[in-house]
């Protein structure tokens, strides 16, 4: 009889305890009106938003944790690196074992490579949020919401990086990006693909990524890390090449240009980022293109210039591995094998 109840014991089904990080933007917000354009991002709290999704117990022991209540044009480094700490001592106490966090989709892929070089663990970090604000017609927070919870409970999601599940997807951070202003449809993961999909909170996983992330990541945000400012500057024709001094003389430690092209600029942009990085100023070339990669020694000589390739990340994610890697001293080689890294 012990030893069937032991049996008994070790098959019973243990719920898993997901905790979701509410930070704002429009999953969080409220218009006047159900039919309403404009509404105001990060007006309703964590709790009150849990309580709207009907299911969320039968898939896990849910509770909320407010870090922020903002609109993702003001999400900033500081609640980033709060956020981080707070996923990573939920972890490293053993008080979740997956984690939610609600943000708004206008800077999402930006916080999610900020969290999928900084998080320490395996265990699932699912992002989610909404196109239309909470009072709508057919607003998508809630299955968003429930899906994601769905996702950061499945032991399947494990050891995938930070993962965004919006509108029955499943994106990875190192690649996702938002493409649609208004469309519920506006993430895509256009260079690798989809991590997989989630429909009713039953997801199918069709990936994992290749590039290193999370538990795998030299990065950290322990021990008070203050960022190096870095800016981006957007190519364009006749682009004035003084907007490269404008930011050095306002203290930046390095400049990702989005660039026309392959990381293109022109003839007098040039010389004048190349003249900024012979003084030590880091310079990448993106681009501004939303699909491809940047390539090395192409159209620009950058072993002659010094310059680095983002690779696969858009401006907003090479800035944020640069911001983060300006933090020890590493040679141009070493900040180039980065962005084929991560």
């Amino acid at each position: 009889m012990k030893m069937v109840t032991s049996r008994y014991r070790r098959r019973k089904r243990v719920r898993p305890r997901i905790v979701i990080l509410g930070t704002g933007g429009t999953i969080a917000g409220t218009a006047a009106f159900n039919t309403a354009a404009g509404y105001i991002s990060g007006k309703v709290g964590i709790e009150a938003m849990v309580a709207a999704v009907p299911g969320l117990d039968a898939l896990a022991d849910v509770r909320g944790e407010q870090i922020a209540n903002v609109g993702s044009q003001d999400m900033s480094f500081a609640i980033m690196i709060r956020l981080a700490h707070r996923i990573n001592d939920l972890f490293s106490a053993g008080a979740a074992d997956g984690i939610v966090v609600t943000h708004g989709t206008d800077t999402m892929e930006e916080t999610a490579h900020f969290l999928n070089l900084t998080v320490k663990s395996r265990k699932p970090v699912v992002m989610t949020g909404a196109m239309r604000p909470s009072t709508a017609i057919s607003a998508d927070g809630p299955l968003n919401l429930y899906n994601a919870v769905a996702v950061a409970a499945d032991p399947r999601a494990e050891g995938r990086g930070v993962l965004v599940v919006m509108n029955d997807r499943i994106h990875g951070a190192h690649s996702l990006t938002k493409t649609n202003t208004t469309s519920v449809e506006t993430f895509l993961s256009p260079i690798n693909g989809l991590i997989g999909t989630v429909i009713y909170g039953k997801a199918d996983y069709f990936r994992r990524p290749f590039r290193r992330h999370t538990y795998r990541s030299e990065f950290s945000v322990e021990g008070g890390t203050v960022l190096p400012r870095v800016d981006i500057l957007y190519a364009c024709a006749d682009m004035p090449a003084d907007l490269i001094d404008c930011s050095v003389e306002r203290g930046a430690k390095g400049i990702v240009i989005a660039g026309d092209g392959n990381g293109n600029m022109n003839a007098a942009t040039l010389s004048t980022a190349a003249a900024v990085s012979a003084k030590g100023i880091v310079i990448v070339r993106s681009s501004r293109v939303p699909t491809g990669t940047v390539t090395r020694n192409v159209e620009v000589n950058d072993d002659q210039t010094g310059f680095l390739v983002s690779d696969e990340l858009n401006p907003a994610k090479a800035r944020i591995l640069l911001m983060l890697a300006l933090s020890k001293r590493r040679s141009l080689a070493e900040l180039q094998q980065l962005y084929y890294t991560y």
